[in-house]
């Protein structure tokens, strides 16, 4: 089937259609932007107490995912710090993008476990990322 869609189409003038089209895009790949063998490390990150080592050691990690998903993740996050510089207008801060994005972009292989505990700390890393993106991503 032809996948090829128009954007002029009306449907899309909706923002949320477009996110939620995103996030499903998203939590479709077959393996997350934060890939299943990186979960427990960036959960072991987001704990780690001391901000500047724990800061480092996301930014680590950010460095060590392969370059298809970390471009992505940069040319992702860059998008959403821009969505929160507008969060005046659209009510999008930090914290909503991380909690609507955090479990789409990093989850663990299997559903099982504390998954409310999980969530946290899912949100935590994207909060992270949003809010040093220049330290993380240097261009």
């Amino acid at each position: 089937p032809d996948e090829r869609l128009d954007l002029d189409d009306g449907r899309w003038e909706d923002i949320h259609v477009v996110t939620g089209a995103l996030k499903l895009f998203l939590r479709e790949l077959p393996e997350p932007l934060v890939p299943f063998s990186h979960f427990d490390n960036f959960i072991a990150a987001i704990k780690i107490q001391d901000p500047s080592l724990r800061g480092q050691c996301i930014r680590d990690l950010v460095l060590s995912l392969q370059p298809a998903h970390h471009d992505t993740m940069k040319v992702l996050f860059r998008h959403l710090c821009r969505v929160v510089e507008h969060k005046e207008e659209n009510r999008m801060s930090v914290q909503s993008v991380a909690i609507v994005f955090g479990p789409t972009l990093l989850r663990p292989t299997s559903e099982e476990g504390n998954m409310a505990m999980h969530m946290v700390f899912q949100n935590q890393v994207v909060e992270h990322i949003l809010n040093h993106y220049g330290y993380i991503f240097p261009d």
